[in-house]
């Protein structure tokens, strides 16, 4: 082993704390600076060609035209652009990203939103249509989240956000303030498993909450016992995912949210995953854990209507047990100047047009739409992980439903993901432990698809065990954010990554 992955090795054996503080020490040596700075300068140049496949070949727009485009000329460069991503996705080659993906449900949608393409719900009395739309919204997921089993105790209610990401930072603030009213906790922490989505770190940073992190068992769900002991008079609230994004796997909801109502917390299910589809895989047959308003230590979830609800990317739905709780989401400003401002999620200025392009795509969906799909969705997911089974390199990640994640003990996965990626597929990256995951949606039902992944994933085990020191595409760039325990380093690199996607 070179000396620098001996030095390297070390340091990922030490306590994490300890690496943070000999890598701020190596960061006052000028050449490591400078080491770090050229690498990360190459890294950049690499994502740059990557991120920018246009740059060469349509006009870019540093500052205005001084004389507008016609419309004709710029819907004709756009439409050149859709027709070579449309050939990434179509096909159902994507992991996730795309989860309904056929063509007269986006034209159906597409018309709603032009319809109500004005409208914002900021401004309820010249829209008041939206209001209805995310109202029922609200309605029709709370019901699907088993609400009304609560009888005349049923008092869900909840917001549309812009996506789960948002759904999961109001919830954290809800939990804050909630606590800090009613509970004088000044110094808020939430406890949650490693594998809880990125959202809560998030929402630790914006909300100052402190994450204090569980791990995972041997069946990559939240440690119980781990959980239990992570509980301190600061907490605010435990969080459990139905399933995770990482690996799939549903938590054990139903003892957590025990040990929550036991402590007097908050429990929130982040079901933005699985939200619109494990209560239809449940009528279908499938023996699923609780993760809802069923368990009365639940107080809240979060379910992506934008993902298995196939509505347009940018909606969402954040659920709480009672009415008194969510009134800790709100924003409102009654001394301002302009007049009384109220604000139910982070933004005030919303497109009212995604919000009736949600409601219509449930209601076209129906209770018969959502379980035919589930039904497709879950047996390819079973066919799909089967031939990955199938490969002696490959094993899958603990006993998943519909997002299957795979590791290999004797290939370079990310190599394998490369090969794959040649083949036209896009898939999700991951590591701790170092694995990649295929989400399935409506997309991969299409005939020939999961057939046509084993197929590929095959050729592709085999070119890397045949070729196992080529290191091609993102395959270096993922192996070193995986294995390199300099956290500093890879934030540098990360921003880098968005520095790139905004540069003309």
């Amino acid at each position: 082993m070179k000396y620098k992955d001996s030095i390297l090795a070390i340091l990922g054996r030490m306590n994490p704390r300890w690496v943070s503080v000999i890598e701020k020490m190596l960061r006052a040596i000028p050449s490591f600076n400078k080491a770090v700075h050229n690498e990360i300068e190459t890294l950049t140049t690499d994502l740059y060609t990557s991120l920018k496949p246009y740059r060469n070949d349509f006009r870019s727009y540093e500052c205005l035209p001084p004389i507008g485009r016609g419309r004709d000329e710029i819907l004709a460069e756009m439409q050149a652009i859709i027709a070579r991503e449309e050939s990434t996705w179509r096909n159902g080659f994507v992991s996730g990203g795309v989860y309904h993906g056929e063509d007269t449900h986006i034209k159906f949608l597409n018309q709603v939103y032009a319809l109500q393409s004005q409208a914002n719900p900021l401004h309820a009395d010249i829209w008041p249509s939206i209001s209805k739309y995310e109202a029922e919204i609200v309605s029709m997921t709370a019901h699907i989240m088993n609400a009304g089993t609560l009888g005349e105790n049923n008092d869900v209610c909840g917001t549309v956000t812009s996506g789960g990401t948002e759904s999961i930072l109001l919830a954290m603030k809800t939990y804050r303030d909630w606590a800090r009213e009613r509970k004088g906790i000044t110094r808020p922490e939430m406890v949650l498993p490693v594998t809880a989505h990125a959202a809560f770190d998030k929402a630790s940073h914006y909300f100052n909450i402190k994450p204090v992190l569980i791990p995972i068992d041997s069946d990559y769900k939240a440690d119980i016992n781990a959980a239990r002991n992570a509980i301190t008079r600061n907490t605010v609230v435990l969080v459990g995912s139905a399933p995770s994004f990482p690996h799939g796997i549903i938590d054990p909801i139903e003892e957590l949210s025990e040990l929550a109502l036991q402590y007097g917390i908050g429990f929130h299910t982040d079901a933005c995953l699985g939200g619109f589809l494990l209560p239809w895989a449940e009528r279908l047959g499938y023996t699923l854990p609780s993760f809802d308003f069923r368990l009365p230590g639940v107080t809240s979830i979060s379910a992506d209507t934008h993902k298995y609800g196939y509505a347009p990317k940018g909606t969402s739905v954040v659920l709480y047990r009672s009415t008194e709780m969510r009134h800790y989401q709100y924003y409102t400003a009654s001394e301002w100047p302009g007049g009384m401002y109220i604000s139910p999620t982070i933004a005030g200025s919303r497109p009212g047009a995604l919000s009736a392009a949600c409601w219509a795509a449930m209601v076209n969906m129906g209770e018969e739409g959502y379980l035919e799909a589930a039904r497709k969705i879950l047996q390819t997911a079973v066919s799909i992980r089967q031939g990955i089974e199938s490969i002696p390199d490959l094993y899958v990640l603990g006993d998943p439903l519909f997002v299957i994640a795979f590791a290999s003990s004797s290939l370079d996965i990310y190599q394998v993901t490369e090969h794959m990626h040649r083949r036209g597929w896009n898939l999700n990256r991951l590591h701790k432990p170092i694995s990649v995951h295929l989400c399935v949606t409506l997309a991969h039902t299409q005939p020939g698809v999961a057939e046509r992944f084993i197929t590929d994933l095959k050729a592709s085990v085999d070119e890397a065990r045949l070729f196992p020191e080529k290191k091609t595409g993102m395959a270096p760039i993922y192996g070193m954010t995986a294995s390199l325990p300099l956290r500093g380093v890879i934030n540098d690199v990360l921003k880098r990554y968005i520095d790139a996607l905004y540069k003309v």
